[in-house]
């Protein structure tokens, strides 16, 4: 009889070379529900195989970046923007020496619980919730409840912190308040997805010609480069750079993932102008008060209305409008318009779909 081999501690034993400082999947605090180790994936294989598959991922193609519900091909999507981030994050993490499993699987999580309509959803719905909404609980919420029919993912508890722990306000990158994640692959993904939605967003801003590249700072270019890829690398080979003391063996006092100042200087730069001349573009307030329409005739309707929720949104608590929220929060952009036109078609009676 041939002897089948076990790959998983095969692959622990190889995480033994990565840095003192990495994350190990045999050290895990492992899951909120315990299960039977895979003969053949790590623990954070296992997440990050587990979201792929979810339905909350998928969804992420229909749901927007910045503008909503695009006509172009071009736009980037949540998801687009979760492979990006993912990418960017790996490749830091493999110079780092770190836990590339574990970077991976907080990267494609990250914005799992994102609403509809992108950062406006968020802001309407934390209106509208007496107790408030931000999409990186959310993004918990859905790995720990709202996936497999209440099941959830039982995900890591390092893979769920980095996931929880990944937002961040308007704020200066990686300032006072910049907060902190308790892995340093953690804390790659959380500037992994600045360098990412700084340079897409960019890049759409220029698609739908808001703006040219002749209107960027020329501190910026001048600092980081004129192209996407120039961006891009200057930033991601900076971060490495500064974040050298990640992959030693001695290191003085706790490495950090950071940038040098005359980087980080430039792209807090270009992420203020980013929000004067894109995120406050008066179409772009357009757009925003379409979504706030939509979201607010949604949720006063749903909250009326329970029986219109999808059956198996009862299950997840008792709270009405925690349920509601749920489901609008797990809706795509153009889902959310059809019903919400729906609606207003008929007064109200509609066909419930699946979100």
């Amino acid at each position: 009889m041939i002897r089948q081999l076990n790959i998983r501690q095969i692959v622990e034993d190889r995480e033994e070379s990565l840095s003192p400082y990495a994350a190990k999947s045999r050290q895990s605090r492992g899951r909120l529900k315990y299960e039977e180790p895979c003969p053949v994936r790590t623990n954070f294989q296992r997440d990050r195989d587990r979201i792929i598959h979810s339905k909350a991922f998928r969804r992420l193609k229909h749901k927007t970046q910045v503008f909503i519900a695009p006509l172009g091909d071009h736009y980037v999507t949540r998801l687009t923007h979760t492979l990006e981030v993912s990418q960017i994050a790996r490749t830091i993490s493999r110079a780092l020496n770190l836990n590339e499993d574990l970077t991976e699987a907080i990267a494609l999580g990250h914005d799992l619980g994102h609403t509809p309509f992108g950062h406006v959803g968020e802001e309407i719905l934390n209106e509208l919730y007496r107790h408030g909404f931000r999409h990186n609980q959310q993004s918990l919420r859905v790995v720990d409840l709202l996936e497999k029919d209440g099941q959830g993912l039982n995900l890591t508890w390092e893979v769920r912190d980095g996931i929880v722990n990944h937002s961040k306000t308007r704020v200066d990158i990686l300032g006072p308040d910049w907060g902190k994640v308790n892995t340093l692959e953690g804390e790659i993904c959380k500037i992994a997805d600045t360098v990412a939605y700084i340079n897409h967003d960019i890049g759409d801003a220029i698609r739908a010609g808001i703006i040219t590249e002749n209107d960027l700072p020329p501190s910026t270019v001048t600092a980081l480069g004129c192209s996407h890829s120039q961006r891009i690398n200057t930033m991601v080979c900076d971060i490495i750079d500064y974040s050298g003391a990640a992959r030693d063996e001695i290191s003085t006092g706790s490495p950090a993932i950071g940038m040098s100042p005359r980087i980080l200087e430039a792209t807090n730069t270009l992420c203020e102008f980013l929000f004067d001349r894109v995120y406050n573009w008066c179409s772009a307030q357009e757009e925003a008060e379409r979504a706030r329409e939509v979201i607010q005739l949604l949720y006063q309707y749903l909250n009326q209305h329970e029986d219109r929720l999808p059956p198996e949104y009862c299950f997840y608590g008792d709270d009405t409008e925690r349920r509601v929220v749920d489901y609008i929060a797990g809706m795509t952009d153009q889902y959310a318009l059809r019903l919400a036109e729906g609606l207003s078609l008929t007064g109200g009676k509609t066909k419930r779909r699946e979100a």
